[in-house]
């Protein structure tokens, strides 16, 4: 990898778990200096950080209510004085409170959109003009494929998941021209934890038969996406929304 990339500070939101462990572990083996967001009230934090070191991953962890912008200012002003300014920001944290609309109240509402789609103008406002006066930078935003053709039951994350790429779009054409790309990946069902815990018959009746290619998506093809987006090869790729998702939705 280029020296200029391996200098390269990236900061992954809900980066401890699932998808954002497998990000954050692939972009340190890539060469970038990475950080993670954790929630305040995650106590298991330093075990999972001690545990990655014992791996070979040094990541800095940092406390953040990604629905809170003070919050948000003060994670990544740790992540600058520990590892200097962010280059490459991913914002992967988000929530479910599935339900169908009937029974869907202004809580679960209000807490899928403030965690999936509040968060990113949180989190991007803290970063963005470091990138534009510094001419170089990466928004990579995780939507879903359920933003992109809606699902049952997930009226909130679908709206909050669609919303993703319309903020994508516009921040794009915003920066372009001082180096700063912002994009969004958008994956189908990939084979995380909270995925596998569906039983398995219901994954061979339901999920599988509407996945051409057979199979659920590796969270390491996930990474590999986000790798190459914060890449200087992507700097001609932006506003996109690239699915991941095995052929299950097209556009």
């Amino acid at each position: 990898m280029a020296t200029t990339e391996t200098t390269r500070v990236v900061l992954v939101t809900g980066g401890m778990g699932g998808l954002g462990e497998i990000i954050s572990t692939k972009m340190v083996d890539a060469g970038y200096q990475v950080a993670v967001t954790y929630s305040p009230g995650n106590a298991t934090h330093g075990d999972w950080v001690a545990q990655m070191k014992r791996k070979g991953y040094a990541i800095v962890a940092v406390p953040c209510d990604v629905t809170d912008i003070d919050s948000c200012a003060n994670a990544v002003a740790q992540v600058a004085d520990k590892l200097g300014p962010v280059d490459v920001l991913v914002n992967n944290a988000g929530i479910t409170r599935d339900m169908t609309f009937k029974k869907m109240d202004k809580v679960n509402w209000d807490a899928v959109l403030r965690t999936n789609l509040d968060s990113l103008f949180n989190m991007t406002k803290q970063v963005a003009d470091g990138m534009v006066e510094r001419n170089w930078g990466r928004v990579i935003n995780v939507s879903s494929v359920n933003g992109s053709k809606g699902a049952f039951g997930q009226a909130n994350y679908s709206a909050a998941k669609a919303g993703v790429h319309g903020f994508t779009k516009a921040l794009a054409l915003e920066v372009a021209k001082k180096g700063v790309t912002v994009n969004t990946i958008s994956p189908g069902y990939i084979g995380t934890k909270m995925v596998t815990a569906i039983p398995q018959e219901v994954l061979d009746s339901k999920i599988l038969p509407n996945i051409p290619v057979g199979r659920l998506g590796k969270p390491e093809e996930v990474a590999g996406l986000i790798i190459y987006l914060a890449s200087e090869e992507a700097a001609f790729v932006t506003g996109a929304n690239i699915a991941i998702n095995g052929g299950q939705h097209m556009q």
